[in-house]
């Protein structure tokens, strides 16, 4: 069971204030890497440095707003400039604050999902490669979903975007695997309890019907997403690249 530690490794993940950002970033730390966490709420960046430091791990919380490119090249800068290199990238920032027909959708609501769910991780990948190239080595891992491998009604600009997500991986994956050593994968969890998902838990009907379409009948919790980030991530995943890891209670069994 060795190979599941990260012992020294410098891990980026954006969105880790909270939810499945924040399970992987504790998880991340617990394992033995040194994290870096970004997300655009300073307070609760703070809150999860402070229980990896009561941990023993250590990190660092970046203010950041994947909207900006600048923002996006100084989040990798400050990466480089604490610890001298990246070695894990984990795109997990992500955005649906629209349940709308799909002829219904703004060309600004399109945008805005597209932006944080599949530009911003691209210009990460491209950013984090040129370090990563640097060793020779390195470990991407893009928070996808199950969106992006089938259809869920009234959520067609989040479900292009993840399903764009999980191209851009397949893509990079088999660009940079055996030139430089970089492996690229995706994770696709179903519903979890996240704020992402708590508009659709709250309703009653909404609810029901996402149990019932799920063989476990229940909701994921964060930290259930983590075993197959830190497989990703570690010396374990050495010849898993451009693959799709569901984490869905069964959801696309069934």
């Amino acid at each position: 069971m060795g190979t599941f530690v990260l012992n020294n490794k410098i891990a980026l993940i954006t969105g880790g204030s909270r939810g499945i950002g924040k399970a992987i970033a504790l998880g991340f730390s617990e394992a033995g890497a040194k994290v870096i966490v970004a997300a655009r709420t300073q307070n609760l960046l703070e809150e999860v440095l402070a229980e990896m430091r009561a941990k023993g791990g250590d990190g660092l919380a970046v203010l950041c707003d994947l909207k900006n490119d600048q923002d996006i090249l100084s989040l990798i800068k400050k990466t480089v400039d604490r610890y001298g290199r990246l070695d894990v990238l984990v795109n997990n920032a992500a955005t649906s604050p629209f349940l709308k027909k799909s002829e219904e959708v703004t060309s600004e609501e399109w945008e805005q999902v597209i932006r944080i769910n599949l530009t911003a991780p691209f210009l990460l990948c491209r950013e984090a490669s040129k370090v990563m190239i640097q060793n020779n080595w390195g470990r991407i891992i893009n928070i996808a979903s199950v969106g992006g491998l089938i259809a869920l009604p009234r959520l067609v600009a989040y479900c292009a975007a993840k399903g764009g997500l999980i191209q851009l991986t397949k893509v990079l994956a088999v660009e940079w695997a055996a030139k430089y050593n970089i492996t690229v994968n995706a994770i696709a969890p179903g519903y979890i309890s996240t704020d992402l998902t708590e508009g659709m838990r709250a309703s009653e009907q909404i609810s029901k019907n996402l149990l019932q379409r799920t063989p476990m009948r229940r909701f994921g919790e964060p930290n259930e997403v983590v075993g197959a980030a830190l497989y990703l991530a570690s010396e374990s995943s050495t010849y898993s690249t451009g693959a799709v890891i569901t984490v869905d209670g069964g959801w696309m069994a069934s």
